[in-house]
């Protein structure tokens, strides 16, 4: 065979390896794609039961409950229509997890209707401090940043 065409067989060979490799890659992952709903899109069409997908909303006040066990909250999670979705998550919370505040619940849809968290993310507005400079002026603030950037330099 000519070396022309040894050349274009590897190149048709490589070709076939890129795309074969592509779409094994597309399988693998299209079980770990986890769609985002908001609440009024969930009750309007929910996902499948056991389907993991993203609830994204706010808490809704008054609604967060501690269980008796201790570490299983249950909350509604609201969205901008007269839309809510019951939420029930087993673990630590989020610092910034409060009523009122915005939230991202990684699960499933559980068969009663309610949504089984596994993961909560926590959401702040754009106005956000945290705890430790809340009660600091502007100067003491940039003062501490500095103090806590020398060490790094």
């Amino acid at each position: 065979m000519k070396a022309k065409h040894q050349r274009l067989v590897l190149v048709v060979l490589a070709l076939i390896a890129l795309v074969g490799a592509g779409l094994l890659a597309a399988y693998a992952l299209r079980n770990q794609a986890s769609y985002f709903y908001l609440p009024e899109q969930m009750q309007a069409d929910p996902p499948q039961v056991g389907q993991a997908v993203r609830l994204g909303g706010m808490v809704a006040p008054g609604t967060v409950e501690m269980q008796a066990d201790g570490i299983t909250v249950t909350f509604t999670v609201t969205g901008r229509e007269d839309s809510a979705v019951h939420v029930r998550f087993a673990g630590i919370l989020p610092d910034l997890f409060q009523e009122g505040s915005g939230v991202v619940a990684e699960g499933r849809l559980a068969a009663d209707g309610t949504f089984e968290a596994d993961k909560l993310l926590a959401k702040h507005d754009e106005n956000y401090v945290p705890r430790e400079l809340q009660d600091m002026d502007e100067h003491q603030a940039a003062e501490m940043a500095r103090e806590t950037t020398i060490g790094i330099e």
